[in-house]
């Protein structure tokens, strides 16, 4: 496909699909996806156990628990017998970012990659939601929840995430001003705003037109 080099940050509420369409654009865009990946990289590069960042991944505040780790999660790193910090693990999960935007066209899912790469060029912002009963029926799907529980559940998670991005970017997680785009996927479906995200990267990046095959599953 062209070789200009994209990058998509893609931030999302809880069930909204926007998982599952970030991977579609992936492909169709042929960008490197990451989502939980980028743990696994801001690890190696920090020498840090992956755990350690999956347990704290899009939270802040986590350090209230630091002392209840074991200490195998640090790996080998030395930096938690020097400064260690929050901040200290955002930064590493932001270099991380920041080289593999370097490297290749990529599609970020959250962790405020969209702030990370504000200085970047050819970066495109979009934000992911859908009505809350469509969200609902996802997320009690996926985990097996009744309807009460996946409530609770939504709005615990979508409470620390966009605390943490808060804190981090000085934006508004979710806030229209914060991204280039905002789509409730509910009103086209998921293929439908699929299409329809794919179109507006397209004519921000003046990319010429041609047949998608990626189709999201049900």
């Amino acid at each position: 496909m062209e070789d200009k080099k994209i990058i998509i940050n893609i931030g999302r509420q809880i069930g909204s699909g926007g998982r599952v369409i970030a991977r579609q654009l992936a492909e169709q865009f042929n960008c490197k996806f990451y989502d939980k990946e980028l743990l696994n990289l801001a690890a190696k590069e920090s020498g840090f156990c992956e755990k350690f960042f999956e347990q704290n991944d899009e939270h802040k505040g986590f350090l209230r628990s630091l002392f209840h780790i074991h200490g195998s999660l640090f790996g080998e790193s030395p930096y938690y017998k020097n400064e260690f910090s929050q901040e200290s693990l955002y930064q590493f999960q932001s270099d991380a970012i920041r080289k593999a935007a370097e490297e290749d066209s990529c599609v970020f899912v959250g962790r405020t990659a969209d702030y990370v790469l504000r200085d970047m060029k050819n970066t495109v912002n979009i934000f992911i939601s859908a009505n809350i009963d469509q969200r609902l029926q996802r997320v009690c799907k996926r985990q097996g929840f009744d309807r009460a529980t996946g409530r609770k559940y939504i709005h615990k998670q979508e409470e620390e995430r966009a605390s943490y991005y808060n804190y981090y970017t000085g934006k508004t997680w979710g806030a229209a001003e914060s991204y280039d785009l905002c789509v409730n996927s509910s009103v086209l479906g998921l293929e439908g705003t699929l299409d329809f995200i794919a179109q507006f990267i397209r004519k921000r990046f003046d990319l010429q037109q041609h047949e998608l095959h990626s189709e999201i599953q049900p």
